[in-house]
């Protein structure tokens, strides 16, 4: 229970090592600057349906160009460490997250399109209790009117069962974009002992590694957003028994179950790194440019048609 505690404790005490041949400054401030862009990706998750964090109305787009920063400093922190691991382990990580990227946004863009809107709060709102009529398939003619039963039923995932694919391909692509096995090779200890984090000790060390896992839990907290409900409850309304409604509204209920879906997502990252072998970096640009990015695409071709045939 005490494990992360005494981790913490033991890693502020030892030494904070700076090689002599390092870029001093830049050296000690990239790890700051990577924990910095990371956690300010927090301020735009809407916690509940009265607690909405940053209120932008293109909150979508502003948590990924704020997250996106992270990749330059990554690459100054290997950089700066002028050692031939972490100048490597550098290069990696810039090939892979803006690659990765690509799907990611695609996929991220397919739900604001679907929903009409970058805002967030916005996109959590439509996948609670309507007063509206919500189809599933978005179509009145071939589905059920799920509005009033809230619960799962209003999930983006259940209303439109095509973004469960799209969720893969968001899935994937946010493990690259967390440096968690099987894409892992900007820190592959195999080959690069640590990657950028070579020349890192004590204090500055676990702020990357701190980084690392808040991307984690902020990505599964976009996920959780966009397809998964986000602070709404799973439970349906049944008959006269309201569940949705009793456990919805507050924002303790609404923290509640974002976290809860989150660590979720969290928990199968970390299934899927003790589960999958590291892949090469090949396999890793294969997988991005021959795979994802073209299906991503084409389920943002596909929805932006219906889309078109719903609006009109």
């Amino acid at each position: 229970m005490f494990q992360t505690v005494a981790d913490l404790l033991k890693l502020i005490q030892k030494e904070d090592i700076v090689p002599d041949k390092a870029q001093g400054w830049l050296f000690r401030l990239s790890p700051l600057l990577i924990f910095i862009f990371v956690f300010a990706g927090f301020a735009f998750i809407p916690v509940s349906s009265t607690w909405s964090g940053s209120t932008v109305f293109s909150g979508a787009f502003m948590l990924l160009a704020i997250i996106s920063l992270d990749v330059v400093f990554i690459l100054f922190a290997g950089w700066s460490s002028h050692n031939k691991y972490s100048t490597l382990g550098a290069f990696r990580a810039a090939a892979q997250i803006i690659s990765y990227e690509v799907p990611l946004g695609l996929s991220v863009l397919t739900v604001c399109m679907v929903c009409q809107t970058l805002d967030l709060q916005e996109i959590s709102r439509q996948q609670s209790v309507q007063p509206n009529p919500v189809y599933l398939f978005g179509l009145s003619a071939l589905s059920i009117d799920v509005s009033s039963a809230g619960g799962f039923l209003t999930w983006n995932v259940f209303k439109m069962p095509l973004l469960f694919l799209v969720w893969i391909i968001f899935f994937i692509a946010s493990l690259a974009e967390s440096n968690r096995a099987p894409f892992d090779l900007p820190e592959a200890e195999s080959e690069l002992v640590a990657g950028v984090m070579t020349e890192y000790s004590g204090f500055r060390w676990a702020v990357i590694m701190l980084a690392e896992y808040a991307m984690m839990l902020l990505v599964s907290m976009l996920g959780t957003i966009l397809f998964f409900g986000s602070w709404n409850s799973p439970l349906p309304n049944i008959g006269e028994i309201k569940l949705a409604e009793w456990t919805s509204g507050s924002i303790l209920w609404g923290a509640c179950w974002l976290v809860l879906k989150s660590f979720f997502f969290v928990a199968m990252q970390m299934w899927i790194r003790w589960t999958y072998p590291r892949l090469r970096v090949d396999q890793l640009m294969r997988v991005s440019w021959q795979y994802l990015t073209p299906a991503a695409l084409l389920f943002l071709i596909l929805f932006g048609f219906w889309t078109l045939i719903i609006n009109s």
